[in-house]
């Protein structure tokens, strides 16, 4: 009897594959490919990064057409939503009302105003900052949000801007110097 049990098994499973209606003839068309993801129309989308326990994690917030880094910054300011901190997700920001500037100024390029010194803020506050500027829509160019530069200006300071990028880990990382001419 114990010889029986698996090629009674078999038979019960050729039984069951051949009758789950897949037909042995040619392929049919089944209708318009899926559709879903992004709409197409009056919203758009923006990109905002928040702490993780390892690190930043961008969540897409649903924005109107012609949304711009403004947008994603003030997104970003709003903080995580009560879904996103169900999920672990927090900010490093600071605390209370604080007005950041953000504007794209050319291809490629945001320009980024803190109310803060950056040594005020924690490192991934910064990434925060940066990676949610560089991601944001509107940016002209078209490049890639790695490849889009910050430049960042601080509170009351008079100085050059702190040129940044964010790297594929959701990092701020400075803009290499071109190399020198020899």
């Amino acid at each position: 009897m114990a010889r029986k049990a698996p090629a009674v098994a078999v038979l019960l499973a050729s039984w069951a594959l051949a009758g789950c209606g897949v037909s042995d003839t040619r392929p049919e068309a089944a209708g318009a490919p899926a559709g879903g993801g992004r709409a197409v129309g009056a919203a758009g989308w923006v990109r905002a990064y928040f702490v993780a326990p390892n690190g930043t994690w961008p969540v897409s917030r649903a924005a109107s057409a012609g949304a711009g880094p403004q947008t994603a910054l003030d997104a970003l300011l709003a903080g995580p939503t009560r879904n996103e901190r169900d999920r672990g997700l927090v900010t490093a920001l600071p605390a209370g009302r604080h007005r950041v500037r953000a504007a794209a100024v050319g291809p490629g390029v945001v320009d980024l105003y803190l109310p803060w010194l950056v040594v005020e803020l924690d490192g991934v506050a910064v990434d925060q900052l940066v990676c949610t500027a560089a991601a944001a829509p509107g940016i002209p160019g078209g490049k890639r949000p790695t490849d889009v530069v910050v430049r960042v200006y601080e509170s009351g300071e008079s100085k050059e801007p702190w040129e940044v990028r964010c790297d594929e880990t959701g990092t701020a990382v400075p803009v290499a110097a071109p190399p020198t001419a020899r």
